[in-house]
């Protein structure tokens, strides 16, 4: 009996130990089928069909690559990089005769935060403005075209980091700058780093029809770091914020030294103002500039005490506030424009810096925010709602929540320690609420190993249901120092470049190309078709140019395939020379044949099936 009880409660223990086993099972599996799910509803949720394009265009700022970075939105997927302040052999960008009189004598460049031109608060679709912080540059790329149209040199600065941002509806670009030089940038000993030093800022205007950048006029602030900033929108239009940090003015081991005091500021600047003073002459001229000097011609500029080292700075959409934080500081603090012109007006101000009145930062002050857990909040987007949207840093997270009540309403993990983010169309008067992207500083682990160095991450965050879901990753190398992301249907890219008869150095036949020399410079007018390359169809050879060495060469070629997407290249063999040429572009190299000697010369971009044959001698006579 007691054998047959042993039995019977082996049994037993065997079934309840199966139905355990097979319960845990089915448990894993119902876990892994959810997960399956969970991925496949994602993959839906970015999947573009073959034939179908995406919503929106994301351009990512290359960093020190010095170039730009296109995505499709929600696919991810990177469809051209346009080269603004650094060479791009791909596209000849540095080699051709414009692109290397924009880039002039620098060979690299660290290109920040992209900024759309705007009407009324919003993307126009026409131009994209950037900055480069290694050679206090700016520049502008034609969106028809997605090339750079102009780039110019911003005297008195050291590191335009905290631009590009764009007021309301273009009137002015401004370029504050990172590091505190002295005026003219001559030499000055750095213990008289806070008499001789300044952080200028810079108003910068944009021609369209001259597609010309220009400086206005300087703004002479005191020598700190300025980090980032934004235009103010609707009641706050005529007003601009940034980030400062190091105002302790330290010179040396910045990550002791800048962080004595509890408190940097955010300027709050009134551009109408300033362009009143400079149209009533009140400025110095200054190294050719119009100089405002903020101790001397006062008004319109004012601080409000903000959070040890600030980043981000970020204007609702509604244009009532902003939004701003330390980036070692648990809480964003919002504030208000209504109560910061209530507070000018009454000159409710707690004394002044090197002239420039602070205001009191609890008259300003709406609410300090807090989300439970989160570090290192950085940089804010919006939706269509309003809510705001805040990479933290140190948490690796972005945290969602009101501005109106500082409720926390959702967080999600990201991989890892988001700098910037970028909201569909978020930084204007109406952004779209449907994707936020993580701009993350670090991703290791999440690629396929390519050595000690990781590719970072742009993840893509879906807003569309009641909480936040990352559906995608992507790599990018180097980091992308903020983007911006745009409708599709606003952009309307050409598909090729308009014939233009009286176009100079054009040539739109066959039988009009020519090689003309005067005194010692050769002007060849040639031609680019499917698969030859025509210099002078009179001659013997019509595929080949002939100079003497130390001749100045200027090639002139048309691509007269006037079809979209058959693109030319053309270089010269042993040279170091190549160039591109669109569907009917005029592209101009320009060179001293220094070399003698027999030289072939090819197209370089793929254009027929007889593209190997598409090439020709460059012959260089050398000199008796």
């Amino acid at each position: 009996m007691k054998k047959l009880v042993s039995a019977v409660s082996g049994v037993l223990a065997g079934f309840l130990a199966a139905t355990v086993f097979f319960a845990d099972f089915t448990n894993i599996g119902s876990q892994s089928s959810a997960e399956d799910s969970t991925n496949k509803s994602n993959a839906e949720k970015v999947y573009v069909p073959f034939g179908k394009l995406d919503e929106y265009y994301l351009f990512a700022s290359g960093g020190h690559s010095g170039q730009m970075f296109i995505y499709g939105v929600p696919s991810m997927r990177h469809i051209r990089t346009v080269p603004v302040f650094s060479p791009d052999s791909a596209t000849g960008y540095g080699f051709d005769k414009h692109s290397k009189e924009l880039m002039g004598d620098y060979t690299w460049g660290d290109l920040h935060h992209p900024a759309f031109s705007e009407t009324n608060g919003d993307y126009d679709g026409k131009w994209l403005f950037a900055t480069d912080v290694g050679n206090s540059r700016a520049a502008v790329m034609d969106l028809k075209t997605f090339t750079t149209k102009d780039i110019i040199n911003v005297p008195n600065t050291s590191g335009p980091h905290c631009a590009a941002f764009v007021t309301e509806n273009t009137e002015y670009m401004f370029l504050p700058t990172r590091f505190a030089v002295p005026i003219g940038r001559e030499y000055a000993s750095l213990d008289d780093y806070s008499q001789k030093y300044r952080g200028v800022m810079s108003a910068v205007t944009f021609d369209e029809k001259t597609e010309k950048l220009n400086i206005a006029y300087q703004v002479a602030l005191p020598p700190w770091s300025y980090d980032l900033s934004d235009a103010g929108k609707k009641m706050s239009k005529d007003w601009a914020v940034m980030t400062t940090y190091n105002t302790e003015e330290a010179t040396t081991n910045l990550e002791i030294n800048a962080s004595q005091a509890d408190r940097d500021y955010i300027i709050l600047f009134n551009w109408k103002e300033l362009e009143k003073m400079v149209a009533d002459g009140k400025y110095e001229n200054i190294t050719g500039q119009k100089m405002i000097f903020p101790e001397k011609q006062k008004g319109g500029i004012y601080l409000v005490p903000v959070a040890k080292s600030p980043h981000g700075v970020d204007v609702t959409p509604d244009g009532t506030r902003f939004i701003a934080s330390g980036k070692l500081a648990p809480s964003m603090t919002v504030f208000s424009f209504e109560k910061a012109f209530e507070a000018i007006k009454n000159k409710d101000f707690a004394g002044d810096r090197n002239g420039i009145p602070i205001l009191k930062y609890e008259s300003v002050m709406e609410r300090e925010v807090n989300p439970e857990n989160a570090l290192g909040p950085l940089h804010t987007q919006f939706d269509d709602k309003g809510m705001a949207y805040t990479t933290m840093f140190i948490s690796s997270e972005i945290v969602k929540w009101d501005p109106n009540t500082g409720e926390t309403l959702d967080r999600v993990p990201v991989q890892y320690s988001p700098g910037h983010s970028v909201a569909a169309e978020g930084d204007t008067v109406s952004p779209d609420g449907k994707y936020i992207i993580a701009l993350n500083k670090i991703a290791k682990d999440s690629y396929l190993s390519v050595g000690p160095s990781h590719p970072e991450s742009m993840q893509l965050i879906d807003l569309s249901g009641d909480k936040m879901e990352v559906i995608q990753s992507a790599p990018v190398n180097p980091e992308p120092h903020y983007a911006q992301m745009i409708k599709a249907d606003k952009l309307n890219p050409l598909k090729i470049y308009p014939k233009e008869e009286n176009r100079p150095d054009s040539v739109w036949k066959q039988e009009d190309t020519r090689i003309e020399r005067k005194g010692n410079e050769v002007h060849v007018y040639g031609v680019a078709l499917r698969s030859k390359f025509i210099f002078d169809a009179k001659a013997e050879r019509p595929d080949v140019i002939e100079v003497n060495e130390g001749d100045k060469v200027f090639i002139h070629l048309t691509n007269i395939d006037l079809d979209q997407d058959i693109t030319h290249g053309f270089a010269i063999n042993s040279y170091n020379l190549n160039m591109e040429v669109q569907p009917g572009q005029t592209n101009t190299l320009e060179f001293v044949a220094d070399k003698a000697g027999t030289y072939p010369l090819y197209c370089t971009n793929f254009c027929s099936a007889l593209h190997q044959e598409m090439t020709g001698y460059f012959l260089v006579k050398p000199k008796k």
